[in-house]
């Protein structure tokens, strides 16, 4: 069996060489965070991305077609794709616009860049999904908060022996509380991955852009709610989902469905069943149970649905 072919320092010269007047010049230096990723640095405007696989190759062409439908709706920056092709035979590259900011996992979000948060999600709202759906996004059925509940609870017990985290706390989730957090009708276009390093952020606390589209889907807009909740916080996400119009379901919705999320993942990571940066995952946990006022003066009532 042959070896995945990686790009190489020289593979990211001789690339820009041939796209750009001075690509030959450009400064190139591999993106470290994410660490999965194939990606680029190429002097301060463009980035290069790569695919290592057929399926990564088919999810950047998505991703250039679906950038340029987002793009319209969003209240924030999207990479546009300045040139694309096949940098070894059968796999994809694109050489992308570099957005400004710097990684939302190093400056803090201010109350201006949560409206722009805001913006980004009530944006994504807006997109025909029937437009995305026709450049190959998938339709992808709301998880079952009650089964990642169970699974949380058993890894918080395994976390509080550990001495990271106080089970008791996950006893405010309960089935009673899953039940009223159901998803609510009408799947939108979800990000589907907006972590920290998927966010530029200026030295203002701005958030000017949204990086890495492969992974959007139609599906639960509270899967995007919940991502921000690790990303920014728990604060700052549910008010973003607040002025971006969605109500108390679906914010506490996605919450929750962070909350349990970083509970199993730091379990995980602690047992060796995943190789994410400790630090990181620690922090996302902590940032998901920030204490927000929402969830202490919300009551539901089950003849009367949150509309959104």
């Amino acid at each position: 069996m042959s070896e995945t072919p990686r790009p190489s320092q020289d593979t990211v010269r001789r690339l820009l060489a041939a796209l750009l007047p001075d690509g030959g010049a450009l400064d190139v230096a591999p993106v470290i965070e994410g660490g999965d990723h194939a990606t680029w640095w190429a002097g301060t405007r463009y980035v290069v991305r790569f695919a290592l696989d057929a399926s990564s190759s088919a999810r950047m062409r998505r991703e250039i077609r679906l950038r340029d439908l987002v793009r319209q709706h969003v209240g924030v920056a999207v990479p546009a794709s300045l040139a694309s092709g096949e940098w070894t035979s059968g796999l994809m590259y694109t050489l992308d616009t570099r957005l400004q900011g710097v990684s939302g996992e190093a400056v803090d979000v201010t109350a201006a860049g949560e409206e722009d948060l805001a913006g980004l999600l009530g944006g994504l709202r807006a997109v025909p999904a029937v437009r995305a759906e026709s450049l190959g996004l998938r339709r992808v059925p709301p998880r079952s908060l009650e089964v990642l509940r169970r699974e949380a609870a058993r890894a918080a017990e395994r976390l509080g022996v550990e001495g990271e985290f106080e089970p008791a706390r996950l006893a405010q989730l309960t089935a009673h509380a899953t039940a009223q957090l159901a998803p609510q009708p009408g799947a939108v276009v979800v990000h589907h991955d907006l972590k920290g390093e998927h966010l530029t952020v200026t030295p203002d606390g701005r958030v000017r852009g949204a990086l890495d589209w492969a992974d959007a889907v139609i599906g639960d807009p509270a899967e995007d709610i919940a991502g921000l909740s690790i990303s920014v916080g728990a604060r700052a996400a549910v008010r973003a989902a607040t002025l971006a119009g969605y109500g108390a379901r679906a914010t506490l919705r996605g919450l929750w469905l962070a909350r349990c999320d970083t509970l199993v993942r730091l379990s995980a990571r602690l047992q060796g069943a995943d190789d994410s940066p400790l630090p990181l995952l620690r922090i996302q946990l902590e940032r998901a149970w920030e204490a927000i006022l929402l969830e202490l003066v919300t009551e539901f009532s089950d003849k009367d649905p949150d509309a959104d």
